[in-house]
């Protein structure tokens, strides 16, 4: 439960803008994706003031083929809609995230040494173990704040294992992070994350600086040492993928974790399940991975002239795929509205598709499997003891505060 839900009907979605934050915070929009799908799989969003007008994809299928199209729909010019109605990513091609093509691939390939399932061992060994501690200790105290005090401390630790962040500074990182994509308040402006975002690539470039040739094998130093096309990375290129590494692998995964325990709160049958040994916890984790989708949309630009269900697109345009819509795509889910954890197969989007395909994904899905084997292993009652709240964000969906007591198994 939220502080503030109400409903809307799908009668009134072109007066809606799907970039405010307010609107995916304060207000289920359930029927609002049925009825997309449904009537309008292809929506035109209108411009709204200074902000250019985009488009709104929500099938399953059409979410897939733009996710796997990068020709006709790049991410170079940014992949959220802060940015793209901004004008455009000035990291473009430089960034994982925003580049396409040879250069992403060959990106894509200096990272992926620390994050095969082999290099990831010792990162799954320690998010177990700090795991286990933080669920004990809560379990112990009998009452916490989940966002805060266990899930704000697990993918942090385990990103800050990757990149090598000194241990002082991992809290003031993930403060920032928060700040970045998304804020606790609905008047949190612009200029509060741009803050900081630069604060934390300030915070990263002094890292870097020491990372050369320092014989490391974390992310930092990788990406210090990396060549593309025989060329090093310069020192934005290592900044900005530090950046861009540690936003994805921090703020989604937590926000899973909140949302999956919010889920097993308000659905105690699939709670009793997990308990019991019913489900298979590797099969659970991608369920929650699909029923939370914290990840809301993600923003591409068109490059030529195309069509997407009919619709002309002209190129120049923004196109955004809605993770939430396509989740719950009834062509695809049967039940989508049920939280059922035995769910198989599972073709959720959580992790986008295609070549952009979320790089920590298995460390994502390590995280979240510690943490409903560790609720199986040492609760035996949990509630929720006082409204939660959400983030404000048209990008990232999740709660802020998630107040719980814990009952010892």
């Amino acid at each position: 439960m939220t502080e503030t839900t109400t409903r809307i009907s799908p009668a009134e979605l072109d007066r809606l803008n799907l970039a405010d934050p307010r609107l995916h915070a304060e207000t289920d929009l359930s029927e609002v994706w049925r009825q997309l799908r449904t009537d309008d799989p292809v929506h035109w969003n209108p411009a709204i003031g200074s902000a250019p007008g985009f488009w709104v994809v929500t099938t399953h299928a059409d979410v897939v083929e733009v996710y796997r199209d990068t020709t006709r729909f790049t991410s170079e010019n940014g992949n959220v809609l802060e940015t793209l109605l901004r004008g455009g990513d000035s990291a473009g091609g430089r960034m994982l995230a925003i580049t396409d093509g040879h250069r992403h691939a060959e990106l894509r390939r200096a990272l992926l040494p620390a994050f095969t399932v082999k290099a990831l061992e010792p990162v799954a060994r320690s998010v177990r173990r700090a795991t286990r501690d933080l669920i004990g200790r809560a379990v112990e105290a009998g009452t916490c704040d989940f966002a805060g005090d266990v899930a704000a401390r697990i993918p942090l630790g385990a990103i800050c294992d990757l990149l090598g962040v000194p241990e002082p500074d991992r809290m003031r990182v993930l403060a920032l992070t928060s700040s970045a994509l998304s804020s606790e308040h609905a008047d949190n402006t612009a200029g509060d994350s741009w803050i900081a975002k630069n604060e934390i690539l300030l915070y990263f470039a002094d890292l870097a600086r020491t990372r050369r040739d320092s014989g490391h094998f974390d992310v930092i130093s990788l990406l210090a040492a990396g060549k593309v096309d025989g060329a090093c990375l310069d020192e934005d290129e290592v900044i900005l993928n530090c950046y861009s590494l540690l936003l994805g692998g921090d703020e989604t995964t937590r926000l899973a974790m909140i949302g999956g325990v919010a889920a097993l709160l308000a659905h105690p049958d699939q709670w009793q399940a997990l308990q019991r040994g019913e489900v298979d916890v590797d099969v659970a984790v991608e369920e929650i991975l699909r029923w939370t989708t914290p990840g809301l949309h993600g923003g591409r630009t068109v490059t030529v002239d195309t069509k997407i269900e009919g619709r002309r697109i002209s190129a120049g345009d923004i196109v955004t795929v809605w993770n939430c819509s396509a989740n719950r795509d009834e062509r695809v889910f049967a039940r989508p509205d049920r939280l059922l954890l035995d769910r198989t197969p599972n073709r959720h989007l959580t992790f986008a598709h295609g070549p952009h395909f979320c790089l920590g994904a298995h460390l994502a899905r390590i995280e979240l499997g510690a943490v409903l084997a560790e609720l199986r292993d040492q609760v035996a009652e949990m509630a929720q003891t006082a409204p939660a709240r959400p983030i404000y964000s048209n990008f990232l969906r999740g709660l802020s505060t998630l107040p719980v007591a814990f009952t010892p198994r």
